[in-house]
């Protein structure tokens, strides 16, 4: 098993694409501290894992971060491998954005990818092998309409893994984002309920019109992006630095 003992820690662990990511990475033989803001369905989804770690903890909180990554640090060491998974997704024409639900996208998509990859790096020594993985969305390498706000974080994530990847040059950590499309989890289950109440139209009708925003004009399985996550996190990707690694059916951009 390729990361056996290494600690592995993933924000937004107990549903959908994180929650996919870190069995995956628990069956590589790391330990995963899976964290999240529902410590019980994090204890829920971590039950009969021994090598799943749940850990509450609120990206949008400066010190729920830090402290919390410090803590799962000492107790299952560095955090070798990091994947900010967690984020949300919500729609806003432009002209009706509030300038509050604009800074809650930011605070949660933008300043927790920042704050989670900062406070595990900090866990790091000069020397250690690392990967850094955050999730960001076909929406950081193209415009999407009627989320501004969704649409500038994903691209705030990207800027930040070039440019950490840029400053961290010639270690053993390297950077990367992955950019899925619409993903069959409940964030899409959610926007489908929503987008057929606004638009009158059912619920198999919105689940469609979603997957129309993927090339292949197909949702997507969680476990393809994990698959692209632990390619990032191999030793085989040891110099895929600084990429935004697409799955969404065809060429975004």
């Amino acid at each position: 098993m390729e990361h056996l003992g290494r600690h592995a820690l993933v924000t937004g662990g107990g549903t959908g694409i994180g929650l996919d990511i870190a069995r995956a990475l628990a069956a590589a033989g790391a330990e995963v501290t899976i964290t999240g803001r529902n410590l019980q369905r994090l204890q829920e989804v971590a039950a009969g894992t021994p090598r799943l770690h749940p850990l509450q903890m609120n990206v949008d909180d400066e010190a729920s971060v830090r402290d919390g990554i410090a803590a799962a640090a000492a107790a299952r060491g560095p955090v070798a491998i990091c994947v900010a998974n967690a984020g949300i997704a919500e729609a806003a024409p432009f002209h009706k954005e509030t300038l509050a639900h604009w800074r809650q996208i930011m605070v949660t998509n933008l300043d927790g990818v920042f704050l989670t990859l900062q406070a595990a790096l900090a866990t790091l020594g000069r020397e250690d092998w690392g990967r850094f993985v955050a999730i960001s969305s076909i929406a950081g390498l193209k415009g999407l309409k009627g989320g501004s706000a969704y649409t500038a974080s994903k691209h705030g994530v990207i800027g930040l893994i070039h440019a950490l990847s840029e400053e961290y040059m010639g270690g053993r950590v390297t950077f990367n984002a992955v950019c899925p499309g619409y993903v069959e989890t409940p964030i899409v289950d959610r926007n489908a309920v929503e987008i057929a109440a606004r638009q009158g139209i059912t619920e198999a009708e919105a689940r469609a019109y979603l997957a129309r925003g993927n090339r292949h004009k197909t949702l997507l399985q969680t476990d393809e992006v994990t698959g692209a996550v632990m390619w990032l996190c191999s030793e085989a990707a040891r110099s895929v630095n600084g990429q935004s690694i697409q799955i969404a059916g065809g060429q975004v951009t």
